[in-house]
């Protein structure tokens, strides 16, 4: 099993790169939130998740050894494939944090092959992660602007229009915290976007 690896990043596709490791080229599939740490051309080191079925095999990259960590206990759950594991890892941990403290599946519901009925069990089964491996899914020190964030509706109302709620939760962290609205702050937001 490859557990990391370290090498030159090449970028093929939004979430493919391959990466090359003295001379070899490890095709490895990333989440959408790998334009904030992957540079095309720079050698970096990714940690890799090795999913083997009788008719594929193949390399998922992380950040970091938590997120690869969080992706494994992620695909335990049913219902949960490869896809929308790295969808969910994708997400900021205090994001998900936030949903399992506000009782909040609509997040959830957010990410692409989820839907509410399926978000609501996954709340279930996420909180039962946390209870077990609580470094995993811990909310960041000191959300000033955690409302506006985790808007849940304007995560919502972004996804109809056909972003990826990592991309969305990123804008949004970004945007100024004098947006009181959420209407205000899907309109910035997609000024951003």
């Amino acid at each position: 099993m490859i557990a990391r690896l370290h090498g030159t990043v090449h970028r093929l596709q939004p979430e493919k790169i391959v990466m090359d490791v003295a001379g070899v080229g490890y095709l490895v599939t990333v989440g959408p939130d790998a334009m904030e740490w992957l540079k095309d051309g720079h050698e970096q080191t990714a940690w890799i998740y090795t999913y083997v079925r009788e008719d594929r095999l193949d390399l998922f990259g992380f950040r970091n050894a938590t997120t690869r960590s969080l992706f494994e206990l992620l695909l335990q759950q049913s219902g949960i494939g490869p896809k929308i594991a790295l969808e969910l890892c994708a997400i900021p941990s205090e994001v998900l944090a936030h949903a399992l403290e506000q009782n909040e599946p609509k997040l959830l519901s957010c990410v692409k092959g989820i839907g509410p009925k399926r978000a609501t069990k996954l709340l279930v089964e996420l909180r039962g992660l946390a209870e077990q491996h609580p470094e995993l899914l811990r909310p960041a020190a000191g959300n000033g602007g955690a409302n506006q964030q985790y808007d849940s509706d304007a995560v919502a109302a972004l996804t109809a229009l056909g972003y990826d709620t990592p991309t969305i939760i990123q804008t949004l962290r970004e945007l100024p915290d004098d947006l009181a609205s959420t209407e205000e702050r899907v309109a910035a937001a997609l000024r951003s976007l």
